[in-house]
């Protein structure tokens, strides 16, 4: 079953970083990602841009575009994984391992439905 990891933080902390702690992070992050690749169980994975970089499409007919994410919180959407594990226990043992790399950003996992009759997009695809 395909699970998404929705990694979220404060973009202004992360935004603070230093590049050498940021460097850091990813460094940490990145020995993660690779374990769970060799073991096929990380599909597409990625760090989003800022915010103010954002649109939002909304509305009725063809929908009007906006400036910036579609809410205003305390945390930002700021990075996503998609996994693949028979349960949700090993998609919030992967979330669990990534949160120890980083403490202060917040993991939403989530089952992902897929709607393309015959779509694969699993890890070990490709």
């Amino acid at each position: 079953m395909l699970y998404a990891i929705l990694a979220y933080h404060a973009e202004g902390v992360v935004e603070s970083w230093t590049e050498e702690e940021d460097a850091a992070l990813m460094e940490d992050l990145l020995e993660i990602n690779d374990r769970l690749v060799s073991e096929k169980h990380l599909g597409p994975a990625a760090r989003l841009g800022p915010t103010d970089s954002a649109v939002t499409l909304r509305g009725k007919g063809l929908g009007l575009v906006t400036d910036g994410p579609f809410a205003e919180t305390k945390e930002q959407l700021l990075g996503f994984y998609v996994v693949d594990y028979p349960s949700m226990d090993g998609a919030v043992a992967a979330a669990r391992e990534l949160r120890s790399a980083n403490p202060t950003a917040v993991y939403e996992i989530r089952p992902i439905m897929l709607y393309v009759p015959g779509a694969s997009i699993a890890a070990g695809d490709g």
